[in-house]
């Protein structure tokens, strides 16, 4: 017992003064902040980090005193947090995120987001010329029970009463809810299968551009094409760009997949995935401000000019946050 004691105390006075320097750090960190550390005392933490595991990894192989194993436990872990842990605080994070990370994972899918828009107007205009042809079509397109009567059996005047009216028993509001869920379930599908070489993301954008080719045919055919836009554009704009960046996240997974390159399509997937993980966060915000933008501004705003101009205005701020030009972030070490 006392040679075990010996060494112990040996090992102490060996290494101590590092787990103490160690120790003091970390005090001073969790008092004042990481900013409170000069950068020598920073480059300083780990390696004493790694001096101090390597110290507990000798302490318990060799059974030394159980009070010394639990004093290095402690300090490692604490240590741990500082090292590999997180930086900044949520306001932080949300605040990085916003500013930098959302916008520039949008813009570096530039190319999916243009197939995607492409493939949006595809069907619109493939619905358009089917129904055009046979109005029959249209039924293909939206669903008889959701069309309750805005369909082509139905009077000019019904059909403008439904973009201006007080909904009454449900009324376009119904068919405005149904347009929400649905599209914010397209833009949920059409990410998470993107992995299937982009086939079901594809599918779903051309889905819902033919959706929404079929309503605006029904409407333009009773000159009501402008009214009709109007009361889509005020939450559309927002709401369909929401998807079509859905689309673009999607994409850049299945092609990833279907072309890793050099990678494998495991490394090639999870890569590709980080930017579009980060851009479909950021998607779920646009949905729930296309949200509010549905169910207040739609009902409250009845003028054609003012939900144009609204429309206007949403197109403006998303164009110019995900497009504009943008202050070069400074090089580490500048301010």
């Amino acid at each position: 017992m006392a040679e075990l004691r010996l060494k112990s105390q040996r090992f102490r006075e060996e290494r101590e003064n590092d787990w103490r320097r160690l120790e003091s750090l970390m005090d001073k960190v969790e008092r004042r902040g990481a900013r409170s550390l000069t950068d020598e005392e920073i480059l300083a933490v780990p390696v004493l980090y790694r001096a101090t595991l390597s110290g507990l990894s000798v302490a318990r192989a060799t059974s030394l005193d159980r009070g010394l194993i639990d004093y290095l436990e402690t300090l490692s872990s604490r240590a741990y947090f500082f090292v590999y842990g997180a930086r900044s605080t949520l306001p932080e994070r949300l605040g990085s995120f916003l500013a930098r990370d959302w916008p520039n994972a949008v813009r570096s899918l530039w190319r999916e987001t243009l197939a995607s828009v492409l493939l949006m107007a595809l069907g619109a205009v493939v619905a358009a010329f089917l129904i055009h042809s046979n109005p029959e079509w249209y039924y293909s397109f939206i669903p008889a029970e959701l069309a309750s009567g805005r369909d082509y059996t139905a009077s000019t005047e019904s059909l403008r009463a439904t973009l201006y009216d007080a909904p009454k028993g449900g009324g376009l509001s119904v068919f405005a809810t149904f347009l929400f869920t649905h599209n914010a379930q397209v833009a949920i599908l059409a990410f998470a299968l993107g992995f299937a070489f982009c086939l079901p993301t594809a599918v779903l954008v051309v889905q819902n551009g033919a959706m929404l080719g079929a309503m605006l045919t029904l409407f333009i055919s009773r000159g009501l094409g402008f009214e009709l836009g109007g009361w889509l554009a005020i939450h559309g704009v927002t709401e369909l760009f929401a998807i079509v960046l859905a689309g673009a996240a999607g994409f850049r997974i299945g092609w990833a997949v279907a072309f890793p390159g050099d990678r494998s399509r495991l490394d090639a997937a999870a890569e590709a995935g980080r930017t579009a993980a980060t851009a479909m966060a950021g998607v779920v915000i646009m949905l729930l401000f296309a949200g509010l933008l549905e169910g207040f501004g739609r009902q409250l705003i009845t003028n054609d000019f003012a939900r144009y101009g609204i429309a206007a205005a949403t197109a403006l701020v998303w164009g110019l946050y995900f497009y504009g030009p943008r202050r070069k972030e400074a090089p580490l070490g500048e301010s």
